[in-house]
């Protein structure tokens, strides 16, 4: 297959090199791995799921596409979400979990985000806090369980086969044009303003690191990176 769009790098993994480790996470003092085929499982199924819940790429516009952030320091469950969101035409806003109360409102508002996905407590109550000041919210999800709120695999439990195929063709109607993600500045020199990237910006920034870094291209090779995953260099 040729990679047109930044989830396509998955479809294309799953194709012709799957992975056992394609991802991993400590849980409980051990290291956890996600295969590529349990990940992209899980991402089809997160995309069905969050379809269920309204979310969409509307008319692919950046106004009218919907939009889905996630406050939360790098896990796995970040990448089920960005691609889940991704696979929709919905786009992705990322926020630091530093980013204080008014340039969160600021940024929501902005955006008109409608679902926030966190990763802990702390950041829940920081989310929470926006409920009657972000007009657009509908709701919040949390990566790690908190008792009485609201899981992120209960938006998996929605997809069902009819839905599962529905996914596929919204997929092969996403353009590379069409934004993947909105990224908004620290706001040290002002408001936070919000950076538009596209498929095509994101993925034609990867095909030219890769000829200026010397990645191996063995299939078993690791890249590790300390940057949080929504910061972009």
């Amino acid at each position: 297959m040729t990679i047109k769009r930044l989830f396509d790098c998955l479809d294309h993994q799953l194709q012709h090199f799957p992975k056992q480790d394609m991802l991993a996470a400590k849980e409980n003092g051990q290291w956890v791995p996600y295969s590529t085929t349990q990940v992209a499982d899980i991402v089809n199924r997160f995309s069905a799921g969050l379809m269920q819940l309204g979310v969409s790429g509307r008319d692919m516009t950046p106004e009218g596409s919907d939009k889905i952030a996630i406050i939360s320091n790098n896990r796995p469950e970040w990448i089920f979400t960005d691609l889940a969101v991704q696979q929709l035409g919905a786009i992705l806003v990322p926020v630091y979990p530093t980013t204080n109360a008014l340039e969160l409102e600021f940024i929501l508002n902005d955006a008109a985000v409608q679902y926030i996905f966190v990763s802990n407590a702390e950041l829940l109550e920081k989310a929470r806090a926006m409920m009657s000041k972000v007009p657009s919210l509908k709701g919040i999800f949390t990566f790690e369980r908190i008792e009485g709120e609201r899981h992120w695999t209960e938006v998996l439990a929605n997809a069902g086969d009819p839905a599962l195929a529905q996914v596929e063709e919204i997929k092969k109607q996403i353009p590379v044009t069409h934004l993947a993600t909105i990224i908004y500045t620290s706001g040290t020199t002002g408001t936070p303003k919000g950076v538009m990237l596209s498929h095509q910006n994101i993925y034609t920034n990867l095909q030219f690191s890769k000829e200026s870094f010397p990645f191996n291209d063995a299939p078993d090779s690791k890249v590790l990176s300390f940057l949080p995953l929504n910061h972009i260099f």
